[in-house]
């Protein structure tokens, strides 16, 4: 009897979570379902329908590719194209910097270790937009505006990557580092060895925060690399709207194309994440 009404009462919880769910993700998938509809209509119908709202908003009653075959025809295609390579490279430098900076705060004992973690916490508690003009001032006077290396270097140290990481170093124990620093086995070899075949999930997750950080930057990009040939998508989106006018088809494929990847990439890291996490407690 009690095994009956426990069932009761979890089908009533799950259809009132259900009921919460659902309107919170309409909320949230509305503005891109728009977005992708707006981009299959032709120019001229993408605000006819918007008010009043009707099933017309989101049904187009012509569908057309002609947005999507203008843009990747445009210089798009190779903004997005530096987009994947520029993120791409920044994620795994960046997993790379901040996965050994980690493990140096984490594992290491050196003086100072305290003071130089508060900072690194203080840093990226700091706005970027706060230090965009005087970094992009630094990096021009280095020669690399209109760089892909400009564009990259800001992202490989990630303070709040570094601290995620730092966090589950920690919870690692003691006594495998211990063991193999008895057994001869230098820092290096800890970290590569043991403590990086542990931490896919960390890593994961630190990853996707580089990954997020660098695809949609777009004050850092405009500031450092507005030449057509190191353009970045968010920036190519931007370009859409001229002093003759905006172009809101294209505008919303091109947004369209660059949120594919992050979803793709979100998608399979999803995966990635909860199989990973499933493993980290078999540590001993």
């Amino acid at each position: 009897m009690a095994d009956i009404v426990a069932r009761r009462n979890e089908r009533r919880t799950g259809r009132r979570t259900l009921w919460l769910v659902v309107p919170v993700a309409a909320l949230a998938v509305a503005p891109l379902l728009w977005a992708v509809v707006s981009s299959l209509r032709p120019g001229e119908e993408i605000f006819r329908y918007l008010s009043p709202v009707s099933v017309r908003t989101v049904v187009p009653s012509t569908v057309s590719l002609d947005n999507y075959r203008a843009v990747l025809e445009s210089s798009f295609t190779l903004a997005l194209l530096n987009s994947v390579l520029v993120t791409t490279v920044s994620v795994a430098l960046g997993l790379a910097v901040s996965s050994l900076a980690a493990f140096a705060l984490a594992m290491i004992p050196f003086p100072g270790r305290a003071a130089l973690f508060g900072v690194m916490v203080v840093s990226f508690l700091v706005p970027f937009e706060a230090i965009a003009i005087p970094l992009a001032s630094t990096f021009r006077e280095a020669d690399l505006q209109n760089t892909l290396v400009g564009l990259i270097l800001p992202a490989v140290g990630n303070g709040l990557a570094i601290f995620l990481l730092r966090q589950f170093f920690l919870g690692i124990p003691t006594s495998l580092s211990e063991a193999a620093r008895m057994d001869g086995l230098s820092w290096f070899g800890i970290y590569l060895r043991i403590y990086l075949p542990l931490s896919r999930a960390s890593m994961v997750g630190a990853g996707l925060i580089l990954f997020v950080f660098q695809w949609q930057s777009f004050l850092w990009p405009l500031l450092i690399a507005p030449a057509p040939a190191v353009r970045v998508a968010p920036v190519a989106i931007a370009d859409f709207a001229q002093e003759s006018g905006v172009d809101y088809g294209q505008m919303f494929a091109a947004a369209t194309l660059t949120a594919v990847v992050p979803l793709l990439v979100l998608l399979f890291a999803q995966r990635q994440f909860a199989s990973s996490l499933a493993s980290t407690g078999e540590r001993e």
